[in-house]
């Protein structure tokens, strides 16, 4: 009879983590690889240049593929003839394999994880506690499928209950634009199919821990109705042109998957849930024997893909930075950024707004006129970095500050991902700022731009502190310029109309 040791799991659990923060999936890098190759709109296939370049980066380095090191979810197979030498419950063993990966010394990886979630939202400062979901099964085995899922993507979930009769790729494709570029793409989409409300979700975040297979599902052909389903919804959310990071282009889905369950004769439950360009998941199995073993990817599993700036990128000076220089740029236009750039997020806008409402001033230091403001929480420092991997975080989540930012404070711009809500474009352009962006799933390779970092206020609130970076070459894409025109309204609809005479050509 199998005997599962606590150490053991606690063990798997803490080494799995670390192991996938830093390498992505082998099929995930051949998909993108792919992707890469095939893309022609040319601020996507920058974007994904630079997310294969960090991922090969953060392999060699043994750092975060992303700054957004994730909420640990599980799933676990418990079989039934298995006996336990342990201590601490199941889930305790679990919490202290994500406490120990998460503070493990060589790489840090960010704690996200607030508590009291309706309230002080207070950060448990461990990453704990993982999402756990166990199955007891047949067997002697333990099987557990693990994933980091950042929130960028979590949070475009969608869920609805459907008519039997209704369309689900109708369904997919009219939620995929109200998702916006906040998840990343390209990923990959779970669907979930029956069964109750719960189920349905379940079923969608489980199915995103199968391996991507479009390409040799298209090539030997569909068997049933999930797998031309499958093949419909990838084709028609591809059609979108919604491209990277929403730049518009060729690829916004690497797969779709598609997973069901018998339900009430009158009920379609379906749950949606994207996973990231910084794909996170392992499975492995416990038998007895010791702790799970890993086996990184081979070099030659990355694509050979290189980045550097275009030799006609606008080079500018934050220091010495004017409204008249900023009416220059153009959206979709290319830009490295050097000197002085300030961070702050939720939490730090959140105080920012409290302070004004009292009438109270600005910590000291803290002065954002003709300054530009980088939405980050990055993962702290190792060795001799001055900042860990640190990626921009979706900028939305921001845009009822950017007022009183703007107006009030006297801010020029900000720098985050995904695109601007129609209230915050129209401040933009009333202020004749700019919103620009850095590419989600780049972190590792963004913070070798980033020369000196040093926190100026809040520093109780830990990755949302207010910091100032000093930058070099800092890589961003204009989003929105001064005249209010955006680059994730103009890219999808340039890149639809050529997806559609494309596909005329090659049919």
């Amino acid at each position: 009879m199998t005997l599962i040791r606590q150490d053991d799991l606690i063990e798997s659990i803490a080494d799995a983590l670390q192991f996938i923060s830093y390498y992505h999936p082998v099929d995930f890098l051949k998909a993108m690889g792919e992707a890469w190759e095939r893309e022609q709109s040319p601020q996507a296939k920058d974007a994904l240049a630079q997310i294969l370049v960090n991922s090969r980066l953060c392999a060699e380095g043994h750092r975060p593929i992303c700054q957004d090191t994730g909420m640990v979810v599980v799933f676990l197979k418990i079989g039934m003839e298995l006996r336990w030498d342990c201590r601490l419950s199941l889930a305790d063993m679990i919490d202290e394999g994500v406490r120990q990966a998460y503070t493990r010394p060589d790489n840090i990886l960010r704690f996200s994880m607030v508590a009291d979630p309706l309230g002080q939202r207070r950060n448990t400062g461990d990453n704990t506690p993982a999402i756990v979901h166990s199955e007891l099964v047949p067997g002697d085995r333990l099987e557990i499928k693990l994933a980091a899922k950042g929130c960028g993507s979590e949070n475009k979930s969608r869920f609805s209950i459907l008519n039997p009769s209704d369309s689900l790729v109708d369904w997919v494709v009219g939620q995929v634009p109200t998702m916006g570029a906040g998840w990343c793409p390209p990923g990959m989409l779970g669907i979930g199919v029956g069964g109750t409300a719960e189920k349905a979700l379940l079923l969608a975040k489980e199915s995103l821990m199968q391996p991507i297979d479009i390409q040799e599902l298209r090539a030997r052909g569909p068997r049933d109705r999930r797998e031309e389903l499958r093949l419909e919804i990838y084709d028609q959310v591809n059609a979108l042109g919604i491209g990277a990071q929403g730049l518009g282009g060729l690829t916004t889905l690497l797969d779709v998957k598609i997973s069901d369950f018998p339900t009430h004769a009158a009920s379609l439950p379906v749950g949606m849930i994207p996973n990231c360009a910084a794909t996170r998941h392992i499975e492995f199995t416990l038998d007895g024997s010791g702790p799970a073993r890993f086996t990184p990817p081979r070099s030659e599993d990355w694509p050979a893909v290189t980045w550097q700036a275009a030799p006609d990128t606008r080079r500018v000076d934050l220091d010495r930075l004017t409204r008249e220089e900023i009416a220059q740029w153009r959206a979709g236009e290319q830009l490295l950024l050097n000197g002085r750039l300030l961070t702050g997020r939720d939490a730090a806008h959140r105080r920012i707004a409290e302070l004004l409402a009292r009438g109270e001033p600005l910590p000291e230091g803290v002065d954002f006129h003709g300054r530009f403001i980088y939405y980050v929480g990055p993962v702290d420092p190792v060795g001799d970095e001055v900042v860990g991997p640190a990626g921009p975080t979706t900028a939305s989540r921001m845009d009822r500050y950017t007022q009183m930012m703007l107006g009030e404070l006297g801010l020029y711009g900000m720098i985050g991902k995904s695109e601007r809500g129609p209230e915050t474009i129209d401040s933009i352009r009333e202020h004749r700022a700019a919103y620009l962006i850095a590419v989600g799933g780049a972190a590792y390779l963004v913070a070798k731009a980033i020369r000196s970092a040093r926190i100026l206020a809040f520093e109780e609130l830990g990755m949302e502190a207010i910091r100032e970076f000093e930058v070099v070459d800092f890589p961003v894409t204009v989003a929105v310029d001064s005249q209010g025109n955006s680059i994730h309204q103009t890219g999808p609809a340039l890149w639809r109309s050529r997806i559609g005479k494309i596909l005329v050509v090659t049919e």
